[in-house]
């Protein structure tokens, strides 16, 4: 059995410990809040054992194996700092953190102290986008020459929400913009060439971000974000011998095409059962039972290349956190 501890309780956090109850194995027994009131009505709503009214006090529990950490992505650092400090396994929400530094920091101190550390990137967990991935590696579709995806919402954010609040990491690109990034890099790596554009607002973060990424195999990829409107939400991946796409939300997709040149289109569905943050609460307890400090699907190094690609964007479109 997995005990499970939940760092925060807000609608991911909901969402999250729903989805544990299906994960063999996996026990949620412990929340914690910056107050025992939201704690506490938490704990009663997803039958948690405990509830915490501090993240310390969270932390501190050694009944616990792992900690989930669904705090807004300004806060990623200091709560996932207090867990491994107290010697627990993390698994944190997207993005790890605001910038590279602050998740180098995290990586080396998880690394130092021997704790399993891995970053809620879920869509690297779900089991149709690791088939993409193997139906890729096996040249179904020959050798990738362009990914093509979009992830944008209509809003309107108040700009005090996490969406457009500067002091909380908001604008487009941590919170949705790291879904293209993500399949892009999961399918052709780290790129050479990074070109962004973004339309900033009035609060000093991204409103609707472009880029193109080009690779020395002679790869691209076009994707784009947004906080400003609905986007198809949708990804497709071309080779030299055929084309993959993924229907909406391809993060989560219900199914893939797969087009092979010369023969009729295939589709391979998607298991649907559960919101889909499941898998990766499976993933932490696989490498948990095997001893693992990182795990294979989510590793350190993907985690920081993609956060140094973040980086390289907000420098290039001028939004700054600190």
């Amino acid at each position: 059995m997995t005990r499970w501890g939940i760092l925060a309780t807000g609608h991911i956090a909901g969402r999250f410990a729903e989805d544990l109850r299906l994960v063999p194995g996996a026990e949620l027994v412990a929340v914690g809040s910056r107050t025992p009131q939201a704690a506490q009505l938490f704990a009663e709503r997803h039958g948690a054992q405990r509830a915490y009214g501090s993240w310390a006090e969270l932390a501190a529990d050694d009944e616990l194996d792992a900690i989930y950490v669904a705090t807004p992505h300004v806060a990623h650092h200091e709560a996932t700092m207090t867990c491994l400090a107290a010697g627990r396994a993390v698994l944190v929400e997207k993005p790890f953190t605001l910038d590279l530094a602050d998740s180098t920091e995290l990586v080396e101190t998880a690394r130092a102290r021997g704790v399993l550390l891995m970053e809620a990137m879920w869509m690297r967990t779900n089991p149709l986008i690791r088939r993409l991935v193997e139906l890729v590696a096996d040249g179904a579709i020959g050798q990738v020459t362009t990914v093509q995806a979009d992830f944008g919402l209509a809003g309107p954010f108040a700009p005090e929400s996490r969406m457009r609040a500067r002091a909380l990491g908001g604008g487009a690109l941590l919170d949705l913009g790291i879904y293209p990034i993500s399949l892009a890099h999961l399918l052709l790596g780290v790129p050479q060439q990074v070109r962004a554009w973004a339309k900033i607002g009035p609060e000093g973060v991204d409103e609707n971000t472009g880029l193109l990424f080009g690779y020395d195999s002679g790869a691209v990829a076009t994707l784009s974000c947004g906080i400003v409107g609905a986007t198809p939400v949708v990804a497709s991946i071309t080779g030299t011998a055929g084309r993959i796409d993924l229907p909406a939300p391809f993060l989560r997709p219900p199914s893939a095409t797969l087009h092979r040149a010369g023969a009729e289109p295939e589709t391979i569905p998607a298991d649907l059962t559960g919101g889909g943050y499941q898998y990766e609460a499976a993933e932490v307890q696989r490498c948990l039972a095997e001893g693992l400090t990182e795990s294979p699907l989510v590793p350190h190094a993907t985690t920081l290349e993609v956060m140094a690609l973040l980086d390289t964007i907000r420098d290039q479109i001028g939004v700054h956190y600190k």
